[in-house]
């Protein structure tokens, strides 16, 4: 089947984009805070409006309370109703009240309001009533006199002049409104723009770009001198960007060397064993000098076959699931023993200390395998230290196992020199805890690759001059019982 390309993310559109969501949010937020200035606005436009027409309708109150006799013309007093824009004024002083002026014609008030105590929100629904009215209607208004001429002032008006006044008004507001809605806007955007979009937009084409080829070293973003989250977010990102080129390029290094090594290894191992079958021929022959060389070239010959038999297993891609199964402990240990006392030397003793009927759910070919490597290295340690100090004790090797609970645990122990302080921190990682000259350093990374597919954990528990001790623990495999439910028909029985 033919693989489907990754999907590489594209730069977004104009409006898609943060810098287009920025703006419009902004024009949005900075409208929606016009309107709620409006609201109050218009209110206040209309009470001081009507407050302005009840200051000119006292003062055409006054003016016909100092006519001779208190008596006007009918064209005198239509011409100062008409200036001060009102239909009827009434003043009242005390518990009198007096109609000082009133324009011919007969009229109703449709609606009446009292400016002398108006709440906010009752302001701007009587506001909004003025504007949406559709009708021509006489209201009437009422409230203290500006000039203190009596108690109380009542006027009555078209509210038509009022309504085209407010509507103008608004329009002005309006212009007004979207004039400072795109300055603000485009001041903030200008803003949020340089400060977090730009960074932000810099920091995606550069994650999309090294995400193309992250082996390309050019591509790893340089942080600026920013000491803000920006800043701390660009360094981060250099910073993983940079461990990860470093490690994508080791790692095509290694699977490069690994392949040449395989494959040298693989050939070589081929050439070796034909060199130890022609080894093993001369073990046969009776010359002294053949005899005392032909066990250490047998010996040199198997430990370069092995070495190249674990770097073959290793190479490969990941370890078959364990095959998991109830094994009997202590029949396995003295199959490892057997296979490992082979090539002991005669100072070194391997004791099987399991008790029978120690059981452990595992992959018997796995678990061979990851005794058989720290038993190998025990006796390998053990060789060590004969070969350089002559006076040592005999060499042992101790295979134990308990059950605790559901957990299997192993102990493998021996009175070696030790593992050197230097390699227990890499002790479990491949070609890197070599204690000694000639190690592998494979056999515990794969006994520890092994031990962690059942689920399980391999530590050092102690390693010092006395002696070395290793710990496998290995829990049982969980399994799925499935519930039963008892009948529920009951059967009788009759003698």
């Amino acid at each position: 089947m033919q693989e489907q390309e990754p999907i590489r993310s594209k730069q977004p559109g104009a409006l898609r984009g943060l810098s287009g969501k920025v703006l419009l949010l902004t024009i949005i937020f900075v409208m929606l805070g016009e309107i709620l200035i409006f609201l109050p606005s218009i209110a206040n436009f209309r009470i001081q409006w009507l407050k302005g027409r009840i200051a000119q309708a006292e003062i055409a109150a006054l003016a016909a309370e100092a006519a001779p006799d208190q008596i006007l013309s009918s064209d005198l007093r239509s011409e100062i109703l008409m200036g001060a824009g009102v239909l009827v004024v009434s003043l009242e002083k005390g518990k009198s009240r007096k109609l000082a002026l009133r324009s011919d014609g007969d009229f109703m008030i449709d609606a009446s309001f009292d400016l002398r105590d108006t709440k906010w929100y009752d302001a701007i629904t009587d506001a909004f009533g003025a504007m949406l009215t559709g009708e021509a209607r006489v209201i009437g208004v009422m409230d203290k006199p500006p000039n203190m001429s009596g108690d109380l002032i009542e006027i009555a008006l078209y509210e038509e002049p009022l309504r085209e006044a407010m509507f103008r008004y608004g329009i002005n507001i309006l212009l007004l409104s979207i004039f400072l809605s795109l300055l603000v806007a485009g001041l903030i955007f200008a803003a949020l723009n340089w400060v977090l979009v730009k960074p932000m937009q810099r920091l995606t084409r550069n994650m999309v770009e090294f995400g193309q080829n992250p082996e390309d070293l050019s591509r790893i973003i340089k942080p600026g001198a920013r000491r803000d989250e920006i800043g701390i977010a660009e360094r981060e990102l250099h910073g993983m960007q940079s461990e990860l080129a470093s490690m994508l390029q080791q790692k095509n290094h290694l699977a490069a060397v690994g392949l040449g090594v395989s494959k040298v290894s693989h050939d070589l191992r081929n050439m070796l064993t034909s060199a130890q079958l022609i080894s093993d021929r001369l073990s046969n022959v009776e010359d002294p000098t053949v005899q005392r060389f032909a066990p250490k070239l047998i010996s040199s010959l198997d430990r370069a076959i092995e070495f190249l038999s674990q770097t073959l297993k290793f190479g490969r891609a990941q370890e078959l699931p364990p095959k998991r199964e109830r094994l009997e402990l202590r029949a396995l240990a003295e199959e490892v023993i057997e296979t490992s006392v082979i090539k002991a030397s005669s100072r070194i003793r391997i004791f099987n200390t399991v008790k029978p009927g120690v059981l452990v759910d595992a992959d018997r070919e796995h678990l061979i395998r990851v005794l058989t490597n720290l038993s190998r290295n025990a006796i390998q340690a053990l060789e060590f230290l004969q070969a350089e100090r002559g006076d040592t004790p005999d060499g042992a090797i101790m295979l134990e196992a308990r059950r605790e609970g559901s957990v299997t645990v192993i102990e493998v122990r021996d009175n070696g020199p030790g593992i050197p302080a230097q390699v227990r921190e890499s002790l479990f990682q491949a070609f890197q805890s070599a204690a000694r000259q000639g190690g592998t350093g494979l056999g515990l990374a794969i006994a520890a690759e092994l031990v962690r597919a059942h689920g399980g954990d391999i530590h050092l528990q102690s390693s010092t001059e006395a002696g070395t001790c290793f710990v496998i623990t290995i829990p049982d495999q969980v399994t799925q019982l499935r519930a039963g439910r008892v009948a529920d028909r009951k059967v009788s029985f009759k003698a």
